[in-house]
């Protein structure tokens, strides 16, 4: 019979299984979706724009226009970036770590498949699912500081600071000349790659020691 510790380091081995994954194919698709959005600029348009983009060209004045197959491509990779995250979450959960940890991964999945389903056309309902995620993916990132070694405990603690000082920044229009869209990849890009980091740090977790 396996032991409690190997039982539960299984099950921080298949939150970080579910986390790549869902991360991974978020990251391709995102790149995707850039790539076959007409004129898309990382500067000047928002990550949300590829879901649908509204009150700016091509859109039409006070309106939204769903570009395909980009739109369907951005929404869904995001709806299933957060039905992993869930996932993940519920094996956090399983491992018995610090309970703070599978509730922000809950919260960031519930943001990101809000973005997904209420897209820039909710207007309101659309921002408010954006800052859902992107406040409990920073705060993710810093208390999962507890269950990491050294060096990557610390770079969890900066990825999650810098992605909530660009929040703020971006939140107040200071886009430091990257604009609004090159800021708002400096909340997203740091946790991002953390993600992909923390998830390997869990996928190796059995040649830790106890």
């Amino acid at each position: 019979m396996e032991s409690k510790d190997v039982l539960l380091k299984n099950e921080l081995k298949r939150a970080g299984t579910f986390l790549f994954v869902g991360v991974a194919q978020f990251a391709i698709f995102l790149i995707v979706a850039e790539a076959l959005f007409p004129n898309y600029s990382v500067s000047g348009n928002y990550i949300s724009d590829l879901g649908a983009i509204c009150h700016r060209p091509p859109a039409p004045e006070n309106g939204c226009v769903f570009i395909q197959p980009t739109s369907n491509i951005f929404n869904s990779s995001i709806i299933v970036l957060g039905i992993f995250l869930l996932i993940s979450a519920y094996f956090l959960f399983r491992s018995k770590v610090s309970r703070i940890i599978p509730i922000m991964a809950i919260l960031s999945a519930i943001g990101s498949i809000g973005v997904g389903i209420f897209t820039e056309a909710t207007g309101i309902v659309h921002g408010i699912f954006s800052l859902i995620t992107f406040v409990s993916i920073g705060i993710f990132a810093i208390v999962a500081y507890r269950i990491q070694l050294s060096p990557m405990k610390y770079f969890s603690i900066i990825s999650g600071a810098i992605t909530l000082f660009a929040l703020v920044l971006y939140i107040n229009n200071i886009y430091l000349g990257l604009g609004m869209g090159g800021m708002e990849r400096m909340i997203v890009y740091p946790v991002m790659v953390w993600s992909l980091a923390f998830s390997g740090h869990l996928m190796a977790i059995d040649r830790f020691k106890s």
